[in-house]
């Protein structure tokens, strides 16, 4: 318990540090925990910490946690969206952060009018065209804003990327500086709020705090390498 307890403490400060060189309020920074691969036990120690927001990428594997854990807590899907799971994960999450197609938030509104909910979603954006990673080009998220918008069920929080690998953190500040310019352009283009970023993990989430990020999605910083790689990982 004292190690995540610790870790845990630690990421907290550093947001709170990113925070203030920002000139922004604390409280405007969500911690995602990342804690998909972990168990049960592992997750409640993080609870017990006072973490209340946790994201999974695997609706199989939250399922189990999901039961097992208060259900005052907060879950987050951060992984590639299948359709066939839509129903049930609009049935166990507060929040999708993958939403990467037209097609698919159709298919998402769709649902959601059969389940009589309003899901809250995140717009992916491949900011840097990378063929490994889903997500909108910013041409296709311009032609598809006006359908996108005309939607009754869908709450769409913000825009939501993962830069390109880098092992200097400073080589990821212009791709999050993109997106938070580009959701401002949308905002004003077509005279919508699109409040929320979704962007920063573990290595890099001080850096897209500084260049607006509201959630940053961090699971080895807080609860230490994971077993295994997860395939389109998110956090």
């Amino acid at each position: 318990m004292a190690e995540t307890a610790e870790q845990l403490a630690e990421v907290r400060s550093s947001i709170a540090a990113a925070t203030v060189r920002a000139s922004r309020p604390l409280d405007s920074v969500v911690l995602v925990a990342v804690s998909k691969t972990f168990p049960v036990e592992v997750i409640s120690e993080a609870v017990q910490a006072g973490q209340r927001v946790f994201g999974e990428s695997k609706q199989q594997e939250a399922e189990v946690k999901i039961e097992a854990l208060p259900s005052s807590l907060e879950w987050h899907f951060i992984g590639r969206i299948q359709r066939n799971k839509v129903r049930k994960l609009l049935g166990q999450f507060e929040v999708l952060h993958a939403v990467d197609s037209l097609r698919l938030a159709q298919h998402i509104e769709t649902v959601a009018a059969d389940l009589g909910c309003y899901p809250k979603v995140f717009l992916q954006i491949n900011t840097a065209a990378e063929a490994s990673k889903a997500g909108f080009s910013e041409d296709e998220l311009r032609a598809a804003m006006p359908d996108l918008l005309e939607m009754k069920r869908l709450e769409i929080l913000g825009l939501m990327s993962i830069p390109p690998a880098a092992e200097d953190v400073e080589k990821t500040r212009p791709w999050f500086a993109q997106l938070r310019e580009l959701r401002d352009l949308l905002e004003q283009e077509y005279q919508v709020r699109l409040p929320f970023l979704s962007m920063g993990m573990s290595h890099d989430f001080e850096v897209a705090i500084e260049e607006g990020a509201t959630h940053v999605r961090v699971g080895s910083a807080i609860f230490g390498h994971r077993s295994y790689r997860v395939e389109g990982e998110l956090g």
